[in-house]
């Protein structure tokens, strides 16, 4: 459009000009009015041609003449890079021409110019990148990427230009969807299995009261305090559950809020407070002055540090200590969760984390254990992007740490914002 617009307005200099020197030499040689008019006329072909061949002052420079990022206009980009789906834009050599914002969140920094089989190296996203560059075929594809969190895309491929040619690549996030059928079904399984037993035995108990003991006032007693403590697990139980396949659900979303981390370990060793007391242990929280912030979910990580306390203080020494330090270290701040217990085998602490795994079963059920409050420790710590550490010598205790990424600086605030009234 501008380059039409230059030569436009160089047409129609020509043309003035053309007439400014034909009037010019009617003057001059005193020409008859016939001559006078081709000689405008000549003139301006003549200075309107010279114009109209010259280069457009208005182009735009490019980056390099062999640069294909310039097939897309700076505009196109700029739209492209504020959709909220990730897009992958190839050219007929299967170069990535373009990728936007939402797809380098998926896939990392520094994806132009390579080839795409050193982006995804996904057969089936390949074959069918090839097909829509030999065929025109559209396809979709599901692509799952691993790592800590797992997630799961539909690709879309389409070819949306044959000259020049380029082939459009669309993720669509189907995680949540997937997440929604796994938990389903793990939840039913593991309901089903955990809640066997108890509810077996609490069956057990209101056969034997409405049996032969019925006017046993003794035992009667009994088995009422075994049913409370009975119910009270399944209870837990299904708590337990419930939020597990919550924090899983949005487990591949990251929290976005600034939160200083040692008011969170400190509200967590609050609330557990009249609990330690119960059992003589001492809770102390050590944190620096200048520790930065984290991104986080408050609830979230005030349920993962009242877990991690809580064991500290079941399975450590009555009467002990159960000690939290908080710090910095290469750009994360970390707590560390340290008790003076027994310690844990090192064959068990790899499948600690895992749902239901418990080193001592009958410690665990009579301190009131569900089995599932490490795997939740280790959903959030990865919904936030950071990791756990365990370390533990036998008869020496054990120490859990976990380590969350510092939140980037806070922008700074404008003068109007700073200026802005509080409302009434």
């Amino acid at each position: 459009m501008l380059e039409s617009l230059s030569i436009v307005r160089g047409k129609t200099g020509a043309l003035l000009a053309g007439m400014v020197l034909g009037g010019a030499a009617v003057l001059l040689l005193g020409a008859p009015i016939l001559w006078a008019m081709l000689a405008l006329a000549l003139a301006a072909l003549l200075i309107a041609g010279f114009v109209t061949f010259q280069e457009p002052v208005s182009r735009v420079p490019s980056r390099h003449p062999d640069d294909p990022l310039d097939i897309l206009p700076p505009l196109t980009r700029l739209v492209l890079d504020q959709l909220p789906t990730p897009a992958m834009l190839l050219d007929g050599a299967e170069r990535v021409l373009f990728v936007n914002h939402a797809m380098r969140e998926v896939l990392g920094p520094g994806l132009e110019r390579k080839q795409v089989g050193q982006v995804l190296r996904h057969p089936d996203v390949l074959t069918a990148v090839a097909d829509a560059n030999g065929a025109g075929a559209n396809a979709n594809v599901p692509l799952t990427l691993p790592g800590p969190v797992e997630r799961h895309f539909q690709v879309h491929v389409a070819r949306i230009s044959v000259l020049p040619p380029i082939t459009a690549l669309l993720l669509h996030d189907v995680t949540l969807v997937r997440r929604s059928e796994q938990m389903r079904a793990d939840f039913v399984a593991n309901a089903s299995h955990e809640l066997r037993t108890p509810l077996a035995a609490v069956s057990g108990f209101i056969d034997t009261l409405r049996g032969h003991a019925r006017d046993d006032a003794d035992a009667r007693e009994q088995f009422l305090d075994i049913m409370a403590s009975e119910t009270g697990r399944m209870g837990r139980l299904i708590n337990d559950l419930l939020s597990l396949t919550r924090i899983e659900m949005n487990e591949h979303v990251r929290p976005q809020d600034r939160l200083p981390l040692d008011a969170v370990v400190r509200q967590a060793a609050q609330v557990l407070g009249p609990l330690a007391d119960k059992d003589d242990v001492t809770i102390t929280v050590q944190s620096p002055p200048d520790l930065p912030p984290v991104l986080g979910d408050r609830d979230e990580l005030v349920q993962l540090f009242q877990n991690l306390i809580h064991n500290a203080v079941k399975y450590g020494r009555d009467g002990g200590k159960v000690e939290v330090t908080l710090g910095r270290q290469d750009g994360q701040v970390f707590a560390a969760v340290r008790d003076d217990g027994e310690g844990i085998e090192a064959s068990a602490i790899p499948r600690l984390t895992e749902r239901f795994y418990r080193v001592d079963v009958r410690r665990s059920r009579e301190r009131g254990g569900t089995g599932l409050g490490l795997a939740i420790v280790k959903h959030i710590v990865n919904r936030h992007q950071g990791r756990l550490t365990i370390e533990s010598v036998k008869g020496k205790g054990s120490t859990f740490t976990v380590f969350l990424p510092e939140a980037p600086p806070a922008p700074p605030i404008s003068s109007t914002q700073a200026a802005a009234p509080e409302p009434a």
